[in-house]
C-alpha cells in the first residue's frame, strides 16, 4: 500500500484504469480498518460484548474470509471446498462457531491473514483488466451482478464490520 496515495483514487502501475480506483478504495478501507485495531491486547480482540455478538478478532477473520471466498468465486468460478471451508468456514458464518473457535490470537495472527489474502488479491486483479470487472453473472438470490459489485461488496461489508469494531472497541471496559 503506497502510503504517499492511501487518500487518492486514481491509477496504481499494473492495473488497469478501473481496477486501480476500485483497488484505491479496497487499499483505504483496509488502512482505516488497521487503524481501528492498532495496539489491540489478545484479551481486546477476543471481547465479546454479549453472547450473541462477535468479538473484534472474529470480525477480522470474517474480512479475510469473504474476500478470500470472492478469490474463489470470482477468479476460479466455484465455492470453497471442504478444505477451505475448514480454515474460512467459522469466520465466514462467524456465530456460535466463530465465538468458540476464533480467539486467543494476537493482531499480528489477524494482519498476517489478512495481508496474505490481499497479496493474493493482488495479484489476481493483475490478471484481468477493466472488461472482466463487467462480466455478469448471476449472484445472491440468482440475481443478475458484475465483478465489479461483487468486489464493491468485499470492501463494504469491511467497512460495515469496521463500524462494528469501533463500538466494540468503545464498549469494552478499561
Amino acid at each position: 500500500m503506497d502510503m504517499d496515495q492511501i487518500y487518492l483514487i486514481t491509477d496504481i502501475p499494473g492495473y488497469s484504469p478501473q481496477i486501480s480506483r476500485l483497488l484505491s478504495m479496497m487499499n483505504y478501507a483496509r488502512y482505516t480498518t488497521l487503524a481501528a485495531v492498532r495496539d489491540l491486547t489478545v484479551e481486546q480482540l477476543d471481547y465479546l460484548m454479549d453472547s450473541k455478538s462477535n468479538s473484534i478478532g472474529a470480525l477480522l477473520m470474517h474480512m479475510a474470509a469473504v474476500e478470500y471466498a470472492y478469490q474463489v468465486e470470482t477468479f476460479e468460478k466455484r465455492e470453497l471446498n471442504e478444505e477451505e471451508m475448514s480454515i474460512w468456514g467459522a469466520a465466514l458464518d462467524l456465530g456460535d462457531e466463530g465465538r468458540n473457535n476464533i480467539r486467543g490470537n494476537d493482531l499480528n495472527y489477524y494482519a498476517d491473514k489478512l495481508n496474505v489474502v490481499r497479496t493474493r488479491t493482488l495479484a489476481l486483479f493483475q490478471t484481468v483488466d477493466d472488461d472482466w470487472l463487467y462480466l455478469q453473472e448471476p449472484f445472491w438470490h440468482k440475481k443478475q451482478s458484475n465483478h465489479y459489485f461483487m468486489w464493491f461488496h468485499v470492501f463494504e461489508d469491511e467497512i460495515n464490520h469496521r463500524g462494528q469494531i469501533r463500538l466494540i472497541r468503545k464498549r469494552q471496559l478499561p
